[in-house]
């Protein structure tokens, strides 16, 4: 976390699991934002709470003390009751008091959904180990597989064929250094026996 946020003036956006009020309020009075969700059991006390627009898709918004007597943040911060983009109940912390509810809602929305996307990525992007370290390096070959998972998609459809995509991968790796010919003869390729299991009963 260190490493990571440490530029003033940006809205970092993170999990419950990175929650540390020391590091909070450190983040507070350096001027760098932050916007999260609170874990169920913290420890909040509310001092304030704004009115919200009668369109509002906010449940509540308040201002509060967060921790307990003997270990609490020196700074105040915005506790936001919203929904996630799946419809599930979410409570954010930030310490932005310049947008509004609905917009704090939003970013943290939009956080879900990059978390949703590389969660399909790893179900269906390998990318078992990255060859560089650099963000270049890494943007790179997360693009990489992308283009290559999309040209795959694309074969699927244009042969039409019913085999899956894991199928047409293996047949790729094996026949890579084979002719194009090869692999889209072995993607039309039918068994010309039937499983066992689907055997038709001789009279």
């Amino acid at each position: 976390m260190d490493a990571l946020v440490d530029e003033v003036g940006l809205t970092y956006v993170f999990d419950r699991g990175y929650l540390d009020y020391a590091r909070f309020d450190d983040y507070c009075d350096r001027g760098i934002f932050f916007v999260t969700r609170t874990k169920k059991n913290a420890v909040i006390r509310p001092i304030e709470t704004f009115m919200l627009p009668a369109d509002s898709g906010v449940l509540t918004d308040e201002m509060v003390v967060i921790g307990t007597p003997q270990k609490r943040m020196e700074n105040v911060l915005r506790l936001i009751h919203s929904v996630d983009s799946e419809g599930n109940p979410v409570a954010i912390l930030t310490n932005r008091f310049d947008l509004s509810a609905d917009e704090i809602g939003q970013i943290y929305r939009e956080r879900w959904a990059i978390e949703t996307f590389f969660k399909w990525m790893k179900q269906h992007v390998r990318i078992r180990n990255f060859y560089g370290t650099s963000e270049r390096a890494v943007m790179n070959q997360v693009w990489m597989a992308l283009i290559a998972f999309c040209l795959l998609v694309l074969m699927k459809i244009e042969t039409g064929t019913k085999h899956s995509l894991l199928d047409l991968c293996r047949w790729l790796k094996v026949l890579l250094w084979k002719s194009e010919q090869e692999w889209v003869t072995r993607i039309h390729y039918k068994p010309l026996r039937s499983s066992a299991g689907r055997r038709s009963k001789r009279s």
